[in-house]
């Protein structure tokens, strides 16, 4: 198969080098390429999204201007980007934009995938075992990529919830800030799990929202992702929340990481739908000030142990 990775990044290069280990034609592109986009489309059956989110609108406006013939019958696409499109309407009249819908959007006959999991890009270029999830709508698209990345080394699932799984990979990024932080004050594994399982309860409360199912978050692309993500320093994400505990300012971490920490954005895309949704999200809501340099670490920690006890629920 004649295969495009969209994306020039860590992601993208991990997910071409997959896909080219199991003999498949492989194009990448991405800004500085050499090769022009119409060129490393030309004839491209499938095309892989591993860009940022704030790059995705961008890049399916450039491909729509080139009236490629693939995009008008037997085009399928996996997106392969986590987070959330921030709303250019402050009342929110439609839910945020998921990546692959900005696809669909602009190529309504496309088979369209989604790809998520516990996937750090270094681990998996270092040849260490991982596993991913692909899903759809399509059980036949969905079997075409998991037959693409499948190896005895990146071990892929199905799953019919394409919603659950691309809201899973995006909202994880916001806990896994939460969970940095927590780290940087040193605050302790008892507090850790508490964090991420609370965390995991508010993903279920939005992903709900959106009509995803709430088994989705359980599985890989969920629960799997949000352990990788919340404990590792390979995380972005998880970077930046260490790092502001450690006393730098969100100036500084952006200005020396490395890569997008999707978790930013999508946390403020979370708060204008609480907001209008009435949804509880007491972790985000820190998050969201913690950024905006409205809190210290410290300060987030004491108000979120100091709200009401209740009792513990998941999906409500």
């Amino acid at each position: 198969m004649k295969v495009t990775v969209i994306g020039g990044g860590a992601w993208g290069s991990t997910l071409a080098e997959l896909v080219k280990e199991n003999n498949h034609d492989v194009t990448q592109w991405y800004r500085q390429s050499p090769l022009s986009l119409k060129d490393a489309l030309a004839d491209s059956e499938l095309w892989v999204c591993a860009v940022s989110m704030k790059g995705v609108r961008e890049v399916v406006e450039k491909i729509q201007g080139l009236n490629l013939p693939q995009a008008s019958s037997f085009l399928s696409i996996v997106s392969a980007t986590k987070g959330l499109e921030a709303s250019v309407h402050s009342s929110l009249e439609h839910l945020p934009k998921r990546p692959s819908e900005i696809w669909q959007d602009a190529f309504p006959i496309a088979a369209l995938t989604v790809l998520s999991g516990p996937n750090l890009s270094k681990e998996i270029q270092q040849r260490q075992p991982a596993a991913t999830v692909v899903a759809s709508h399509n059980d036949k698209a969905a079997q075409q990529v998991q037959a693409l990345f499948n190896s005895q080394r990146f071990r892929v699932y199905t799953n019919a919830d394409p919603t659950g799984v691309e809201l899973a990979g995006a909202l994880k990024n916001v806990i896994a800030i939460a969970t940095g932080a927590c780290d940087g004050l040193a605050l302790g594994t008892n507090a850790q799990s508490a964090l991420i399982t609370r965390g995991l309860a508010e993903m279920i409360r939005i992903a709900g929202y959106w009509g995803a199912k709430a088994d989705t978050l359980y599985g890989l692309a969920g629960m799997g992702d949000l352990m990788a993500t919340c404990s590792s320093p390979l995380s972005r994400n998880y970077q930046v929340g260490y790092r502001l505990a450690q006393g730098e300012t969100i100036d500084q971490v952006l200005a020396t990481l490395e890569g997008t920490a999707e978790g930013i954005n999508t946390c403020m895309v979370l708060i204008q739908l609480a907001t209008h949704a009435a949804i509880d999200l007491p972790i985000t809501q820190q998050v969201s000030r913690l950024l905006k340099g409205q809190v210290t670490p410290v300060n987030a920690l004491n108000i979120l142990m100091s709200r009401v006890s209740k009792p513990e629920e998941i999906r409500s």
